[in-house]
């Protein structure tokens, strides 16, 4: 059975026909939100960041939302099979002891816990992530508007409910109540800002230059889950509010990507076929198909057939932080055993590269 399939939008389609797929055709990497489930796309990430794109000198555009967000991040980090190794460690390893009658960690606990593990990940070498000479690094995060300008105990579940309302009409008017800020940063050498890789004039949409001294609060607003972490405040150089996970507004990051025309193509390492647009539409079925905005993608997804041999037939997810409780050791194993078995990705991508057969390849 298959562990991998390729899935391309028309355009990909086109290119891969004429001239098969080689590093300098990549011109934009997402990575989407989802939490636990981006674990699967580790070996993935190493073969490609590690291995393949070394063989190409063009730049690419990483664009990436929460656990996306972090894991581009370690992307541009030196030696980066090391550093996906180390977050794939640190993230199947993270766990919080609860005080004597407390059923679940607090959101200020899981904040302040998780903004320590950044500072552990990549202190000492922002250097490396904001200076990568090849790398245009694009952190999406979520701003609140209107009563999700602020966080409190009854405007933040009053706004995100006005949010759901909204976006339950038209996506557009989401931006009335969550507004896209992208973090990019400023290549070496060029004083300013890169260019975003996809058009904005389809979500209020803000970019703001990324820099060492809003490096970590941009990071770590974009994997604040709204109630599960706290949002992040007083963000350097960036409008003043409150900043939630990049996944509410950009889950999958159904992004109307414009890649260059000498590196065409949009690789995007992902754990599903579908590029759902926010996370307020995953109940929204009819806003999944690909569109126009996806022709230059090649998606990499695994058989759903092959995640159902995966423990509890699924990808992890972060309802196993309720399944497992305290027992760390029970959820290691399951999360351990899924990224062990994630390497047939790599593999058999790596494979394909190697002696490419259009045949496997689906339309997006």
């Amino acid at each position: 059975m298959p562990a991998l399939r390729l899935y391309a939008g028309p355009l990909a389609r086109q290119h891969l026909d004429r001239h098969g797929l080689r590093p300098q055709d990549v011109g934009i990497i997402p990575a989407a939100a989802g939490g636990p489930k981006g674990l699967i796309l580790g070996p993935l990430d190493r073969f490609l960041f590690g291995h393949w794109l070394a063989g190409s000198t063009q730049p690419v555009h990483l664009v990436g939302a929460s656990i996306g967000a972090w894991r581009m991040a370690t992307a541009c980090l030196d030696n980066p099979v090391a550093a996906f190794e180390r977050l794939e460690h640190d993230y199947i390893h993270q766990h919080y002891d609860l005080p004597p009658g407390q059923k679940r960690p607090t959101a200020h606990q899981i904040s302040e816990s998780f903004g320590q593990n950044l500072r552990n990940f990549y202190g000492g070498r922002l250097g490396e992530v904001l200076g990568h000479p090849r790398y245009r690094l694009h952190i999406l995060t979520s701003r609140g508007r209107r009563l999700l300008r602020a966080d409190g105990g009854l405007r933040t579940p009053l706004g995100y409910l006005g949010a759901f309302a909204a976006n339950a009409l038209n996506r557009r008017a989401l931006g009335n109540w969550l507004e896209r800020v992208v973090f990019s940063s400023v290549p070496p050498g060029s004083g300013a800002v890169c260019q975003l890789p996809f058009a904005t004039n389809d979500f209020r949409t803000r970019q703001v230059p990324m820099f060492a001294d809003n490096f970590m609060d941009a990071l770590q607003a974009s994997c604040s889950i709204p109630f599960v972490l706290r949002p992040v405040h007083g963000i350097a150089g960036a409008p003043p509010g409150c900043y939630w996970d990049g996944g509410i507004t950009d889950y999958h990051l159904h992004l109307r990507y414009q890649p260059p025309a000498a590196a065409p193509i949009v690789l995007y390492p992902h754990f599903q076929k579908a590029v759902v647009p926010g996370w307020l539409d995953k109940a929204w079925k009819g806003r999944h198909a690909a569109s126009p905005a996806l022709d230059a993608m090649l998606v990499l997804a695994p058989d759903p057939a092959w995640v159902a041999a995966l423990p509890n037939a699924k990808l992890p997810d972060r309802n196993d932080f309720t399944r497992y409780g305290q027992d760390l050791q029970a959820r290691v194993r399951a999360w351990s055993t899924a990224t062990a078995a994630a390497r047939e990705l790599a593999d058999e991508f790596e494979a394909w590269l190697r002696q490419p057969d259009l045949s496997r390849v689906e339309p997006l």
